[in-house]
């Protein structure tokens, strides 16, 4: 039988002594040989335990739990636990070490040596651990100070994590935020250590059940199966353990049950220390109540310990709790273990999302960058490094490219290009493959689409012969040991290496895979965004599928923090030297909407604070009665309902409140000095103020002369804009009797053109329907939740040109490529084409497709959105439905439709008031180049040139103050009308 005892002392820096002392030889060779055949798996001392079979804890016995929720298989182990359990210590060392393990020694010496003085073999975490306990109780709690706790891990503490550490044995709660898998667990951990060697207990909250069971699994190789207990929705294990792991929701309904408990000893349940992992959830809109509650209604004398993700405002977090719980120190980090990188999968290429520098986004991901490669019919192959010939559909979309070179591309064409550069699955991880990537995790926002992936890769073997091996045993001891829990749709997958992990999986299954992963035998795993709520699967990447997920309100983009929290995932600490962190294009999201997020910066915690029946029926439950409670100890127990304006202070104690109280004055106080200052600087652009600095500052005679040419300019701009105003209304003139000549027959294609609020201008290919009816002008008008005042342009009847100089134009319907109904003017023509659907029933006695597009229109019932507007008029847009759907596909796009066919647009008063436009532009032109002539120009130049840089800083203070606006917003104290509301419903209960 072979011997679990632990070995003799080895050297850090050789993993195979620690593998041979577990694993017979067979065993040991075949690992060895695993280490050759993959030099890049070799990993740091931390890591490579993970790979250690696991032994029994000598801090408690194996229980039958132990068989539900483990990853590990311990069907070798169970003859063993008297040995270990007979393990004594003595100054941390081992004693009574038998001959086997003292050939063991002598074999692995050399090694020893090899490695020098510093490879000294340190004891197991859980044998420091005992010794550690075992001290406190022979010499006192006095001896628990940082240097004791630190001496448990075989690693240097990170400074966030000694100081989070030394502000807990102060006596203080804690407040930690640093990125994600930096170790923040280290400092609960520590603070376990501590709390279970003083006699008391501590409770370890996390939002999910699934992180429960992990922290348990955890937690219970550190301190031995009687420390550690569970209680979840689904597990109730050992609940008087010292260390007691829970979901967030057990805690809050304890807390409600205790809140009104009155005791010679009103600790709660005893517990010294509550940690709230993953804090930052405080902002989620479901659940967020949750934690706030739990900070509200602990008592004053136990410390928490909230560890949170890096969010904007940890210092506000910190202030909260430290004002209704009591002091409160605050620990932050953004430096994380392991460097991260940025990459973006396109269909051919997995470029660096920024520049050289890391402060701009890599120009080859453009849109500009991408048009002009397919301009060239052809792409680039980074990996390849050579050119390859496109397809017919790239070739196709040349002409688009071509004809955007010359205008701005509108959101069709961006569109197109997007979905001509979305890579398969199997492209991006071709490319994490060759460089050497994996393994990865892979976040897919739905249970059926990480499935999918792993159906869809199943023939892709990313495991060697060897692993695949060591996961085929794996996978029949599990089957074995759980044939019940054995997801058979996904065992080819996982044979081969990739496995998905989501809420549908059942737990032992999401815990084998884990174990897999942890042990490099699984390289892909493809995950729902819980996983990245701090579930230990430490990867070399995280690849986010896309910057949008489907919510219960439809479609919502990630926010930073959620991105950041994700990608955080990559880059295992002591194994890779760099993490990776892949965004992919999709059809509707690319490399400008990433690095936009990227670049957004984090976003604070706010306040989701809300009551609800569950929260009014526990607080003022039994205020009319009181009942008598035993304590388990003994103590007598008191518990009555609170009253009112008991439940109100506990309720205006949120964190929205207390933000609302002090941050938004300091908020609002920074927002009137912005105004105030921007109100300042405008006095210094305006034209007054620009005349006085040049009477000030250039002599009597140059100011006279560039006074003189400014007047001239300013009244020949004044002609300018009026004349093109005039070319506007000819050109729209122009348009209208052609509109009236197709609104009778076939149905012709248009092109709309608009720049939207950030000046990108926007082609858009459309059937033209016709003239809007004068019995759908109160539906339209419903629908865009107008009165009649806005529609006091809206021309219904035929009018002659006049009509349009009067600048009052008629507006029409179209129906566009991308299934959207599109209510213009003439103003938003570009082109009218004389191609079209034809205006022909296609049975006898069917509706004509125009009247049936009209039909279509009527029927929507949706909002229009008003995309652009001007004096002639507003261009408003609303999406189409399934029934116009096969319409808008037989629209083609403007790179199919040829300049020959285009509707010619030149009337003489057309032509005319383009020609007077010119000559009026010249003259401009020409002013401004007798005025840089000048001499007293250059000093001019410096006024004109200080005035521009003060428009800049009143762009900037304008930002900060929309900044500032948004956040005093999102600050609302919420609370305790809600409360009332709920109680005077619940009275007649």
């Amino acid at each position: 039988m072979l011997s679990l005892a632990l070995p003799l002392p080895c050297s850090s820096s050789s993993p195979a002594c620690l593998f041979d002392s577990f694993l017979p030889p067979t065993s040991r060779r075949r690992y060895r040989f695993l280490r050759f055949l993959s030099p890049r798996s070799a990993v740091s001392p931390r890591a490579r335990l993970h790979l250690v079979p696991l032994c029994a804890n000598p801090l408690g016995s194996a229980s039958p739990i132990r068989e539900q929720l483990s990853d590990t298989d311990e069907d070798e182990e169970d003859d063993d636990d008297d040995e270990v359990a007979a393990m004594e210590y003595d100054d941390g060392l081992l004693a009574d070490v038998d001959r086997e393990e003292e050939e063991r020694e002598g074999e692995t010496a050399q090694l020893e040596a090899e490695a020098g003085p510093s490879a000294k073999f340190e004891e197991h975490k859980w044998e420091r651990v005992t010794r550690l306990l075992a001290e406190v109780r022979e010499f006192g709690e006095e001896i628990i100070d940082y240097e004791e706790l630190a001496g448990i891990y075989d690693f240097p503490i990170d400074k966030f994590q000694r100081l989070a550490i030394q502000a807990f044995l102060r006596g203080s709660s804690v407040v930690v935020s640093a990125p994600t898998s930096s170790g923040k667990t280290l400092i609960a951990e520590a603070a376990a250590v501590a709390t279970v060697a003083r006699g008391r207990r501590l409770f370890y909250t996390t939002p999910l059940k699934a992180l429960s069971n992990q922290k348990f699994r955890d937690f219970r190789r550190t301190f031995g199966d009687a420390y550690v207990g569970l209680l979840t929705g689904d597990s109730a294990i050992n609940k008087e353990a010292p260390i007691l792991i829970m979901t967030t929701e057990i805690l809050r309904n304890m807390l409600y049950k205790s809140v009104g408990m009155i005791s010679s000893a009103s600790r709660l349940f005893h517990v010294d220390v509550i940690v709230l992992d993953e804090v930052h959830y405080l902002s989620d809109i479901s659940r967020g109540t949750v934690w706030e509650e739990i900070v509200i209604y602990s008592p004053k004398e136990v410390q928490l310990i909230c560890l949170s993700a890096t969010v904007a405002n940890p210092d506000e977090l910190a202030g909260w709790i430290g004002q209704i719980h009591g002091k409160t120190e605050l620990v932050t980090s953004t430096k994380r273990p392991v460097p991260l990188t940025w990459h973006f999968s396109l269909k051919n290429s997995l470029l660096p999302l920024f520049d050289e520098k890391g402060k701009r986004m890599n120009r080859k991901l453009s849109l500009d960058y991408l048009q002009t490669s397919i301009s060239r019919g052809e792409h680039f192959n980074e990996s390849k490094t050579k050119k390859h010939r496109m397809g017919k559909v790239e070739r196709g979309y040349s002409n688009v490219a071509r004809l955007s070179q010359q205008t701005p591309l509108s959101k069709n064409d961006m569109n197109y290009i997007r979905r001509s550069q979305v890579p398969q699955i199997k492209d991006t991880l071709w490319h994490l493959a060759e460089r050497d990537m994996l393994p990865a995790i892979w976040f897919i926002f739905s249970r059926r689409g990480c499935d999918a992936a792993v159906q869809y890769l199943e023939d892709c073997k990313l495991l060697d012969e060897c692993e695949a091996g060591e996961v085929e045993l794996e996978y029949r001891r599990f089957k074995k040991q759980y044939p019940d829990a054995v997801r058979e749709v996904a065992v080819k997958g996982l044979l081969h290496g990739i496995a998905s992990h989501h809420a549908g999986c059942l737990p032992l299954w999401k815990s084998f895979v884990e174990e897999l992963f942890q042990r490099g035998l699984v390289k892909v795993v493809f995950a729902t965004e819980t996983l990245a709520a701090g579930i230990n699967m430490p990867a070399r990447t995280a690849i986010i599928s896309s910057l949008s997920k489907k919510g219960e309100t439809g479609r919502t983009f990630l926010s930073p923090n959620e991105l950041f929290q994700m990608a955080g995932r990559a880059g295992r600490r002591g194994i890779d030297e760099v993490g990776h962190a892949v965004l992919i294009q999709t059809p509707y999201e690319g490399a400008e909407e990433c690095y936009e997020l990227l670049s957004a910066g984090l976003e604070p915690l706010v306040s989701q604070f809300t009551a609800s029946y569950g929260m009014v029926l526990n607080l003022l439950a039994g205020a009319k009665v009181t009942r008598k409670l035993h304590d388990p100890d003994g103590t007598k127990l008191s518990h009555c309902g609170r009253t009112l304006e008991e439940a109100r202070k506990l309720v205006e104690q949120s964190f929205g409140n207390y933000v609302g109280s002090n941050v938004m004055q300091a908020a609002k106080e920074e927002l009137e000095k912005i105004q105030h200052e921007i109100e300042l600087l405008s006095v210094e652009v305006t034209e007054d103020a620009i005349d006085r600095k040049c009477q000030e500052q250039l002599s009597e005679n140059d100011y006279a002369e560039i006074s003189k040419l400014q007047e001239e300019l300013r009244a020949e701009k004044r002609t300018r804009t009026e004349l093109r105003r005039q070319m506007e209304i000819k050109r729209m003139a122009a348009w209208r009797p052609l509109l009236d000549k197709f609104g009778s027959g076939n149905l012709p294609f248009i092109c709309l053109r608009y720049k939207d609020k950030e000046g990108v201008q926007h082609n858009i290919p459309a059937v033209y329907v016709g003239k809007l009816s004068s019995s759908s002008v109160q539906k339209i008008m419903n629908m865009v939740k107008l009165d009649s005042s806005d529609f006091d342009n809206l021309e219904t009847g035929s009018r002659d040109v006049a009509s349009h100089e009067d600048g009052k134009p008629a507006y029409y319907v179209a129906l566009s490529s991308d299934n959207s109904w599109y209510l213009f003017t003439e103003k938003w023509l570009k082109t009218i084409y004389r191609t079209g659907f034809p205006n022909i029933s296609s049975l006898d006695g069917d509706i004509l497709p125009r009247e049936m597009l009209r039909n279509l229109l009527i029927k929507e019932d949706l909002q229009w959105e008003k995309i652009a507007d001007s004096e002639f008029g507003s261009l408003w847009s609303i999406g189409g439905s399934l029934e116009t759907w096969s319409w808008s596909l037989n629209v083609p796009v403007l790179s199919s439709l040829s300049e020959d066919d285009e509707v010619a647009n030149q009337s003489e008063a057309y032509r005319d008031a383009v020609g007077r436009y010119k000559e009026q532009r010249s003259r401009v032109s020409q002013l401004k180049k007798k005025i840089t002539n000048t001499k007293g120009f250059k000093e001019f130049k410096k006024i004109i040139d200080m005035t521009k840089f003060i428009k800049e800083k009143m762009e900037r203070l304008n930002a900060r103050s929309n900044r500032l606006s948004k956040r005093i917003g999102q600050i609302e104290p919420t609370g305790w009308k809600e409360f009332l509301q709920l109680v005077l419903k619940l009275d007649p209960l």
